[in-house]
């Protein structure tokens, strides 16, 4: 069979993984295979819980800008189901209050928004949108543990019932096109290794850091401000971080972030104590007038990894990786869930491009290219973090020239008209990262001063 992914060739995909990453490939999918199976290792809940097989769920996550146009091409409609539900919708810098590099940003007029919310809500909402399509199956309880088919073309996947009974025998599962959707945590080296094929060679960034989480019922209305929420971003000279978001019940989600040694502690009373650290106490002033619902919960696995795919080497046929099996990103840049369905996109345009063959190198070079400005991001600003180690944390002159020119940028877009935006944009993946070398952007970065910003937190909206 040639290695084609296209409809011709493609009559059964497998989706090993059914977080965001593998339910928005069975969507894109669909179009494509007569038929479409997720594999997943928990059994889905059937209402918006958190379950094991995403340990992060329990902590932050927004969809920027970027993300929530990918999730609505996808899913039309999907963002403003998401909003029905509760989720809600916060505008930058308008809604925040934010300190960064030194400076509070000035809450003027929202030029990004994003959604903040439970990541179950989210992901509830996913589920049953992906499997409304009868071309979707699912098989719950599940895990790959390997792959059929030799170094040439994988034929499909090794699987075995999890739980009580884990001493049952793996089943095969034939299929013409498996996707690897099983997150950081991805054991396709071991798969492919069995096969006699070759594992990508992973690039790493890690700072070490780590968080920890805990819900609140927010304080009674408070007459002093109308933030919404609050944000202390990490740099090297200052390398805590505070957020506070609501989730919109009632209830706030508040996360603390430090690095290798001095991570957040779980202990209740010394997680309060933790943000103190901070640079300003309206963090910490926030969670001692709130009410705590749950411990505090913590996670670890925060480093950057990109699995190089697209580089030579023996790998088979029919055989993808997608979402943080591909590429995963620190969490703290709230990218995750915008690349998986930016990913899906590339691998819908990839499999309908009618001038190229869709090949599985070329293919796979799509999913990670539709990664690489989270990436820039995510890594980019890792790799000036102290105790930051990985093959990738080396920089060249340009990376220097860049980061000098960037760090520019920064200063400036917390309140400079035309900065800030263009910075803004670039984050949240509305825009590419060409938008802060725009003209005007170069111009201000270069020759504007660095604008005046407020002293003290800016616990009122501006006032044109």
């Amino acid at each position: 069979m040639a290695d084609e992914l296209g409809p011709r060739r493609t009559r059964h995909a497998v989706v090993v993984g059914g977080s965001l990453a593998g339910l928005l490939a069975a969507r894109v999918l669909s179009e494509h295979a007569e038929r479409v199976t997720v594999v997943e290792r928990d059994r889905y809940p059937q209402e918006p819980e958190a379950r094991p097989g995403v340990p992060q769920s329990r902590h932050l996550h927004v969809l920027i800008g970027g993300g929530q146009r990918a999730f609505d091409e996808l899913l039309p409609g999907f963002t403003t189901e998401l909003h029905a539900l509760g989720a809600p919708k916060l505008g930058v810098p308008e809604d925040m209050v934010q300190w960064q590099n030194g400076q509070w940003y000035a809450r003027t007029e929202p030029t990004v928004h994003f959604y903040a919310g439970p990541r179950e809500q989210l992901e509830w909402l996913v589920r049953k949108r992906v499997f409304a399509d009868p071309r979707i199956e699912r098989i719950e309880g599940t895990e790959a543990v390997g792959l059929l088919g030799d170094s040439a073309r994988v034929r499909g996947v090794l699987l075995r019932e999890r739980g009580a009974g884990s001493s049952k025998e793996p089943y095969p599962l034939e299929a013409d096109l498996v996707v690897d959707a099983s997150g950081r945590s991805t054991r396709a080296a071991d798969w492919l290794a069995g096969i006699g094929a070759e594992a990508p060679h992973e690039e790493t960034i890690d700072t070490g850091l780590a968080y920890g989480t805990r819900i609140f019922r927010s304080p009674a209305p408070d007459p002093s401000t109308d933030a919404v929420g609050y944000y202390i971003v990490p740099n090297p000279a200052q390398v805590y971080s505070g957020v506070i978001l609501p989730l919109g019940d009632g209830r706030h989600v508040v996360t603390l972030a430090g690095l290798r040694g001095d991570e957040p502690p779980t202990d209740e009373k010394l997680f309060e104590e933790f943000a103190r650290r901070l640079p300003h106490p309206v963090v910490a002033d926030w969670i001692a007038k709130a009410e705590p619902l749950t411990p505090v919960y913590g996670f670890r696995k925060t480093a950057n990894i990109r699995r190089r795919y697209d580089r030579p080497g023996r790998r088979p046929a029919g055989f993808l990786a997608t979402g943080d099996a591909l590429c995963a990103f620190n969490p703290i840049y709230g990218q995750g869930m915008a690349v998986a369905a930016l990913t899906a996109l590339a691998l819908r345009a990839a499999l309908a491009d009618t001038r190229r063959v869709p090949t599985t190198r070329r293919v796979q070079k799509a999913l990670l290219d539709a990664s690489k400005q989270a990436w820039d991001i995510s890594a980019g600003a890792d790799k000036k973090m102290p105790g930051a180690t990985g093959d990738a944390v080396r920089t060249g002159a340009l990376d220097k020239v860049t980061g000098w020119y960037l760090g520019r940028v920064a200063l400036r877009a917390s309140a400079h008209p035309v900065v800030g935006p263009a910075f803004r944009s670039a984050l949240h993946l509305t825009a590419p990262l060409t938008a802060v070398f725009a003209p005007a952007v170069v111009r201000a970065a270069l020759f504007d001063p660095v604008p005046t910003t407020p002293a003290e937190p800016p616990m009122w909206r501006h006032k044109a």
